[in-house]
């Protein structure tokens, strides 16, 4: 099994077009991606994206790369809600989208989960941030994305109980 990284794809009916606003601009984001909340992006490598992922925590990621509207990155400190993303905390996130006959092929991948380990992370985030935990967790996400861009109406992706 796969230790460093969770890798998704789905085929998307969709102009990439289509599916690049869903995963980059704010009032998409929180649908798929937390509580419903817009998340704030600022969208330029060093910029910021903060997203409430509810009972999870908001989280502060760092865009790394941006070559829209086929890559985007971003830093993510799952196991540390409420502190900026660095290299030294967190895991990379990569959105690739691929022009294709159908649409859109989606493909996310997160890695950087073996350093995780070395990672002093609050005991309670442990399991959150765990590749299990996330690799389920993409799982479900992409196929929010898939959803959010057929125009279907998403509950929220956690619950604040």
């Amino acid at each position: 099994m796969e230790t460093d990284r969770v890798e998704r794809t789905i085929e998307i009916e969709a102009p990439v077009e289509r599916v690049w606003a869903v995963i980059t601009e704010s009032e998409h984001i929180g649908v798929w991606f937390g509580d419903g909340t817009p998340a704030k992006v600022d969208l330029t490598p060093g910029g910021v994206m903060i997203f409430d992922h509810a009972h999870h925590g908001r989280h502060l990621t760092t865009i790394v790369d941006v070559d829209a509207p086929h890559r985007f990155s971003f830093l993510w400190a799952a196991g540390f809600p409420g502190t900026q993303a660095t290299t030294e905390n967190s895991t990379l996130v990569e959105f690739t989208l691929e022009p294709i006959a159908s649409g859109t092929l989606l493909k996310v991948t997160e890695s950087g989960f073996d350093a995780l380990e070395a990672m002093d992370i609050p005991a309670e985030m442990r399991d959150k941030v765990s590749i299990e935990s996330h690799s389920a967790g993409w799982t479900e996400v992409i196929k929010r994305i898939e959803r959010h861009v057929r125009g279907e109406e998403l509950p929220p992706l956690v619950s604040s109980e």
